[in-house]
């Protein structure tokens, strides 16, 4: 496509956002903005530091296990919101998930063997649940998150779900430690220049079972000041605001610091340590390869697509997205008329009360029942399923004849 052609689409695009009432999420993006990523693959922008990840189970006191678990969730913000886009302007439209869509893989460095499953639970509305385990420490991680988008001068996003971070306590390894966290959210930069690069707005928290809460708080350049992708952080015993133990500030995309007390006594004597991503690798996430992985893999899945966005060739993009589409659609009514519905593979809807939600949803401003009637459902990790998906074996007849009825392909 010709650099005109993409002015027009992109100017056309826009125009459809500015008059479109609904959740833009419904609509079609030009396929030139389109990533070859599908959104079940961002769960493991979570724990590309597993070292980090599972640091907190190392630590006995509770408030300092709770500042681990603060570093922790910022050195993932740049991951999760930026690394697609290291140049500023170049953020692309990831693929939707279809339900079913799996993305699993695991890293192995330092820390141990550190294992991601990730399944698009729900499609209407759409929800992507994940499972981080490091099975060294013990730390796992699991949650849900829908996206919400409207317009407003901008494209603005709001993130429904949240995750939980369960920590082994040293010393006891009957008892564990829950913290809730809640997702920021976030808006689009740049688009009238056709630009786009996201910035966090607003404020998420973590709170701990043992009664610390971190609150971030996040801002971006302004006309007259400030910078992008800025951040200030606070922890603090849950309920008293004000009594700050540690404060964090910086930009999430680049350096931060840690400090000991409230920021306004900030100094060299008080600094803990500087977190610069820069200087830090992260660890690299094994896949499958395409031909071991099932069918309704994410990169197995998309993998046309992605050859033709790799290409160039959106009209390959586009009849290669519409075969999947019209499959899954043709499933969902199959169902509808047989009366039965997906059998999610690594997570169950819990149809009672989550008592650490509901302990600790107030602190954080969340919803006790998990917005489950936003996401379809409150979702958490099943064992069970896991195993039982885990010792399934796929003979390559098998893996085409779902190919075909899923997808279509």
């Amino acid at each position: 496509m010709s650099d005109a052609s993409q002015s027009s689409s992109w100017s056309a695009f826009l125009k459809s956002i500015a008059s479109f009432n609904g959740d833009l999420s419904s609509l079609t993006a030009p396929p030139f903005i389109l990533s070859s990523t599908s959104l079940t693959e961002f769960s493991s922008y979570w724990a590309e530091h597993p070292s980090v990840f599972a640091a907190p189970a190392k630590e006995e006191d509770p408030a300092k296990r709770a500042l681990l678990v603060l570093k922790w969730f910022l050195t993932t913000l740049k991951q999760q919101y930026a690394s697609r886009s290291e140049q500023y302007g170049n953020e692309k439209k990831p693929l939707n998930p279809f339900l079913g869509e799996l993305f699993l893989g695991k890293w192995e460095d330092d820390a141990g063997t550190t294992r991601l499953i990730s399944e698009q639970v729900s499609h209407h509305p759409p929800a992507t649940a994940y499972s981080i385990i490091n099975e060294k420490s013990g730390v796992h991680l699991q949650g849900y998150n829908a996206q919400k988008a409207s317009f407003s001068k901008t494209i603005n996003i709001k993130q429904i779900g949240h995750a939980l971070l369960s920590v082994p306590v040293p010393n006891d390894p009957e008892e564990k430690e829950v913290f809730l966290i809640s997702l920021p959210s976030l808006h689009v930069e740049g688009l009238i220049f056709g630009s786009p690069f996201i910035e966090l707005d607003g404020a998420s928290y973590i709170t701990s079972s043992s009664g610390f809460t971190a609150k971030v708080d996040y801002s971006g350049k302004g006309w007259l000041s400030g910078k992008k992708n800025s951040f200030v952080a606070t922890l603090y015993p849950t309920g008293e605001e004000k009594e700050v133990l540690y404060n964090c500030s910086g930009q999430w995309t680049k350096a931060f610091e840690i400090h000991t007390g409230p920021a306004k006594n900030n100094s060299s004597k008080t600094l803990i340590e500087t977190w610069d991503p820069s200087n830090t690798s992260i660890s690299e996430l094994n896949v499958a390869p395409l031909e071991q992985q099932h069918p309704l893999e994410s990169r197995r899945a998309w993998a046309n697509v992605a050859a033709g966005i790799a290409k160039g060739d959106m009209d390959t993009v586009g009849k290669e997205k519409a075969k999947i589409e019209q499959a899954q659609r043709a499933m969902r009514k199959a169902e509808q008329a047989e009366g039965r519905v997906w059998q999610r593979r690594y997570f169950t809807a819990r149809e009672d009360e989550d008592p650490d939600l509901a302990t600790l949803a107030d602190y954080v401003g969340l919803n006790p029942n998990g917005d489950a009637d936003k996401t379809g459902g409150l979702w958490r990790f099943d064992a069970a399923k896991a195993e039982k998906a885990t010792a399934e074996q796929l003979n390559e007849e098998e893996k085409v004849k779902i190919a075909k009825e899923l997808l279509g392909q």
